[in-house]
């Protein structure tokens, strides 16, 4: 879809960010700002609300953590920039996606996340597309704006204990992979092989961070 110039209507204060997407080009029916492709992969992640405070500045800061953590980047994103720019580059916010949400609030925190990530990279920084969805309405259309045969970002760590989330996630991962065609996954929690071996043997290389979580449990034990 060609790039749209979202103005500010005079003396109208910008509630919902415009300003993120002024110079965004849009993909699907539902108008997903585009994030161009990233081919980096990672070399260490730092949570966002860890960044704030680091001056370890040779990471990716992820966001797979409480939405109440980095809800401020949506409220305030400018506020935070000079921070991440600070940093190798960003995987997209991960807005939680419950199925029992309603699917234009599902939609919505998919846009989000997308609109965050094509204004950091409008501001020089890079990103890696966090692939979030919740029911399977949404497995298509998460995909829309992200380029093929790209590295991509998906957290398991909370989607893949539970039986039932369980079967989202490996399904919507599933319709992600065949649709994309990533060179490259950044798994942020477990990448156990009866989910990821698949995609392996398919020449797809996974790249697996601990959760804090388990970073945690490990250090008390």
């Amino acid at each position: 879809m060609s790039n749209k110039l979202n103005k500010l209507r005079k003396g109208c204060k910008d509630v919902f960010n415009a300003f993120l997407v002024e110079l965004a080009r849009y993909a699907g029916i539902f108008e997903f700002p585009v994030i161009k492709p990233t081919y980096d992969i990672p070399n260490k992640l730092v949570a966002f609300s860890k960044c704030i405070s680091s001056n370890n500045y040779d990471a990716w800061v992820h966001f797979y953590e409480d939405d109440y953590l980095f809800e401020r980047l949506w409220r305030s994103p400018k506020k935070y920039l000079e921070v991440l720019k600070r940093y190798n580059g960003v995987i997209l916010p991960d807005f939680s996606l419950y199925r029992d949400m309603p699917f234009v609030m599902q939609l919505w925190n998919i846009y989000r996340s997308r609109a965050i990530g094509c204004w950091l990279q409008t501001n020089g920084i890079k990103v890696i597309p966090n692939l979030r969805y919740g029911d399977a309405r949404t497995y298509k259309y998460c995909c829309d704006g992200i380029a093929k045969g790209c590295v991509i970002a998906v957290g398991t760590h909370g989607t893949i204990k539970n039986k039932k989330d369980r079967e989202y996630f490996t399904a919507g991962l599933d319709v992600v992979v065949k649709r994309l065609k990533p060179i490259a996954i950044i798994v942020y929690g477990s990448a156990p092989d009866y989910i990821f071996s698949t995609y392996k043997e398919q020449g797809i290389k996974v790249y697996q961070f601990d959760s804090s979580f388990a970073t945690s449990h490990k250090e008390v034990v």
